[in-house]
């Protein structure tokens, strides 16, 4: 048997994109939702794969240097585009350090909208 947990946090913050053709190309902001998920086989001792509270607390360091920012002036975006796809893939390799016995993060998804969102995954 395989378990997922997942946590769902929020920020806010600006970005322009680069190379874009279009009004996204303009400083704009969003309202983003975070979602991280992490799995594993083995529940510990208390029947936990992996206990919320520390999920919270790891992706809350992360949406704390992202929350009322201007993206494209902070790394690594202000070298790469500050999509969806790359804020996902940034915050799913900041989890990837997190280390526990039974835990791995396996999923990230970063919605920018209500409707629109994106996915990366191990």
């Amino acid at each position: 048997m395989e378990y997922k947990l997942s946590v769902t946090r929020s920020f806010s913050s600006a970005h322009c994109l680069r190379e874009y053709k279009g009004k996204c190309e303009n400083l704009h902001g969003h309202n983003w939702k975070i979602r991280a998920a992490f799995y594993g086989a083995k529940l510990d001792d208390t029947g936990m794969l992996m206990d919320f509270a520390d999920i919270k607390a790891h992706l809350d360091k992360i949406v704390a240097y992202l929350d009322h920012k201007f993206l494209n002036e902070i790394g690594p975006f202000d070298k790469v585009n500050p999509t969806a796809e790359n804020i996902a893939a940034f915050i799913l390799v900041q989890l990837k350090n997190v280390k526990t016995e039974n835990a791995r993060v396996c999923e990230v998804e970063v919605w920018e909208s209500e409707s629109s969102s994106a996915i990366v995954s191990v």
